[in-house]
């Protein structure tokens, strides 16, 4: 029987062996069969007849055989739909709605990570992952999952709008082990085809190469036997046991029957012949099969259950053929007396047995490779100093940089397009064109953005109340137009992600700025960005907790003296890896306010990039206070 299972490659004691089996029991398993979506355009995957083909095909799935459970994203739409229409539980389903199910990923992306969902669905959301769950890896089980759900695709999903392949490990090792039995018994049958070619050659003789299969076929079948006995499958480490038995059995079949021709010729007389071969030749084929023999029976002892399985039948195999080498032919010859044994022959290895011998009497010939040792040189690391820096003592203090970062005039109010370009780590994006409005009153500071592109997310509005007193929770409301209802979300950390960009709640809130009381501040050198002079100052956390809620272990700040506007930021996590660098550009002035029209994040862990470009930046018109408030954001914008 063809079976394949790696967690069998363990030994049943091992601990990730025993894992494996609970996990298999009590979860869904550890075993996936990953189904693609493909739909033919962009955002393909918002429409509602996709999303419930989706629906039926998992609840296909999981009326199979050793299925345990699946998941995809149409899982988390029916959640969302469930927990934004009062938790009923006949609103677990999925919105009919398009433009909706678009707003449902721009609710949670409020503040998600921008890699969440990466596992169930594209970046533009024309593709989609269905994961399917199963609690076996044998081969022999994921077959009849594999079959029926390539013939559940061909015959009920497949159309010209959406197509669904098979994909993931289940689904590699079905077609990798499909093939095996077929290709092992033609590898088989070609293999002794070649040695029957190459004996027949060597020995001048149809017959005898013949006579030289007998023992290696015969071994074959006694292995395949065993095989069947001991309940060992056919299988990726148990297959090449095929081609080791006939590589190393044709050896004593060929020894014997080249031995008993020659001695045949040597004394004409078939039972001379045989006394001779035993106590030569046979002894050194006895020799020869415990070399073999005992250097792959140490496999058996091994943890390794296929290396185990292999050491075995290896074993097995070449004893057989020592066996039937010694016995069989003999008395075969013995029998027929064939003309390849009894006729008169030129030997055809004269010349390779001199050869033998003389390697046997030779002396080997070794030689000492001679290591050059090199003069190492120690080299000393000079730090030039740039005539433009200043040295320490000029520096100035890195917590009264930060103070007049922070004294930079930001407008009491503004109004300004924001084009958001977010990209993957695969190169797609998504873009987002809003229109955006701050203003302060008082020390509390209100914003309003309303989306106007894509379409299915045009008026979506996010509306944010920022207080002052670090101890009191800000306000957000989330508008979403198919809904025709603006929803209160929950305050998000201030290192939560901003609307499934890389900028976090904190770098949006701050503009640029940074929280004093939250860092300790170092000034550390000078340096230069396209040409203007910068000042590096280093900030740490006050403590673990503040690092934590931040998100951040140690930022660096490339700080414009000449307008104190902050350039470039690398931020380190609080592990103390490197997670973002922020570069801003196109820094100019606008009514008077330094304005940095273009930042750019690149997130080092998750190759995430984010693009914000501020445009028709306005801090002379007014803007007013109620379009701050919950009632405007169903008007959308202005």
């Amino acid at each position: 029987m063809v079976n394949e299972d790696r967690i069998e490659t363990f030994h049943h004691s091992e601990p990730l062996f025993i894992a494996n089996k609970v996990i298999n029991k009590r979860f869904d398993g550890s075993n996936y069969l990953d189904i693609v979506i493909e739909t033919q355009d962009e955002e393909g995957i918002f429409e509602p007849a996709v999303l419930h083909k989706i629906e039926a095909l998992q609840r296909y799935a999981q009326t199979l055989d050793s299925v345990q459970g699946s998941t995809s994203v149409v899982d988390y739409l029916k959640q969302m739909n469930l927990a934004l229409n009062g938790g009923k539980v006949e609103q677990y389903r999925i919105a009919d709605n398009r433009d909706l199910i678009a707003q449902y990923f721009l609710l949670y992306s409020a503040s998600s990570d921008p890699t969440d969902f990466e596992e169930e669905i594209d970046y533009d959301y024309r593709l989609a992952n269905v994961r399917v769950t199963l609690n076996t890896g044998a081969y022999s089980n994921n077959k009849v999952v594999v079959v029926a759900m390539e013939q559940y695709l061909r015959k009920h999903f497949n159309d010209e709008t959406v197509v669904a392949t098979l994909s993931g490990r289940v689904n590699l090792t079905y077609h990798w082990i499909k093939d095996l039995g077929r290709s092992h018994f033609t590898g088989v049958a070609i293999a002794l085809l070649l040695v029957w070619l190459v004996s027949s050659l060597l020995f001048r003789s149809a017959v005898a190469g013949g006579f030289a299969l007998i023992p290696v076929a015969i071994s074959i079948l006694l292995v395949y036997s065993a095989m069947v006995f001991f309940s060992i499958p056919l299988g990726v480490g148990t297959s090449m046991f095929a081609a080791v038995a006939i590589g190393l059995g044709v050896d004593f079949a060929i020894h014997t029957i080249d031995r008993l021709r020659s001695l045949y010729q040597q004394t004409q007389d078939m039972d001379r012949t045989l006394a001779q071969f035993y106590p030569s030749t046979g002894r050194a084929l006895f020799f020869n099969l415990l070399a073999i023999a005992l250097g792959f029976g140490v496999l058996i002892s091994s943890k390794v259950v296929s290396l185990n399985n292999f050491g075995t039948i290896v074993a097995i195999s070449v004893t057989t053929s020592f066996f039937v080498s010694v016995t069989l032919l003999p008395a075969l010859v013995q029998l027929f007396k064939p003309r390849f044994i009894t006729g008169e022959f030129t030997s055809n290895n004269e010349m390779g047995d001199k050869a033998a011998d003389e390697q046997q009497r030779g002396v080997v010939l070794t030689h000492a490779v001679k290591t050059t040792v090199g003069v190492i040189t120690i080299a000393v690391m000079v730090f030039i100093v740039n005539i433009n820096s200043a040295s320490a003592d000029e520096l100035p203090d890195g917590r009264w940089v930060m103070e007049q970062v922070n004294a930079v005039d930001e407008g009491q109010f503004v109004s300004r397009k924001l084009t958001m370009k977010m990209i993957d780590r695969r190169g797609k994006q998504r873009v987002r064109e809003t229109i955006a409005y701050r203003k302060y009153f008082g020390a509390e500071k209100r914003t309003v953005l309303f989306y106007q592109t894509p379409r299915n997310v045009k008026n979506t509005g996010f509306l944010t109340f920022d207080y002052p007193d670090a101890a009191v929770d800000d306000d957000q409301w989330l508008y979403l137009p198919a809904l025709r209802k603006a929803r209160r979300i929950s305050a998000s950390d201030r290192g939560d992600y901003f609307l499934g960009t890389d900028f976090s709640y904190e770098d949006i809130k701050k503009e640029g700025k940074i929280e004093i009381s939250d860092y300790s501040f170092n000034t550390l050198r000078k340096d230069a960005i396209d040409g203007r002079e910068m000042i590096l100052v280093e900030a740490l956390p006050i403590n673990k907790a503040s690092a934590k809620e931040l998100g951040y272990g140690r930022l660096i700040s490339w700080v414009d003296p000449s307008n104190w506007v902050v350039a470039k930021i690398e931020f380190w996590d609080v592990k103390l890896n490197a997670l973002k660098t922020l570069n801003a550009s196109d820094v100019r002035q606008v009514n008077g306010i330094w304005t940095r029209h273009q930042l750019e994040i690149h997130n080092h862990k998750t190759g995430h990039f984010t693009q914000f470009v501020f445009s028709q930046v306005d801090y002379q018109s007014a803007v007013n206070d109620s379009i701050f408030t919950r009632q405007s954001l169903t008007r959308g914008a202005r």
